[in-house]
């Protein structure tokens, strides 16, 4: 995707995410990073924070849908988190990464998928 986009990389959080049911109670943290794409000339030309969207609470959103909704695969975690940002703020599409560290012991470092959802993608659900 191309044009503006706020970054939120890096994120850690704790999540019940795993195949079996031992794996989700476990809460391990996942890593998360986002490209949130949205017009961001008014704010830069204003410097005034009502003209783009506000950081803290997308990664509130962000770790609520990671920490508080079980989840079996990476896959659908990505897609739940896509939905939310875009169902919650005024963002044109968003892509989500996540990577799910040392998934086999000793073998992986991570696992993980990326996937890009635009607002369109939204329409009729």
């Amino acid at each position: 995707m191309q044009g503006d986009r706020i970054l939120l990389e890096g994120i850690q959080v704790p999540a019940a995410l795993g195949v079996t049911s031992a794996e989700r109670r476990m809460r391990r943290p996942v890593l998360l990073d986002l490209e949130v794409f949205r017009d961001l000339r008014g704010a830069g030309r204003s410097d005034r924070i009502g003209q783009t969207l506000h950081y803290g609470r997308i990664y509130d959103v962000v770790a609520d849908v990671a920490s508080n909704i079980e989840h079996k695969l990476v896959e659908a975690l990505a897609e739940r988190i896509a939905r939310a940002v875009l169902s919650k703020f005024d963002a044109d599409a968003v892509t989500v990464t996540v990577r799910k560290p040392k998934p086999i012991a000793g073998v992986l470092e991570y696992t993980g998928v990326q996937i890009s959802r635009r607002r369109d993608d939204l329409d009729g659900d």
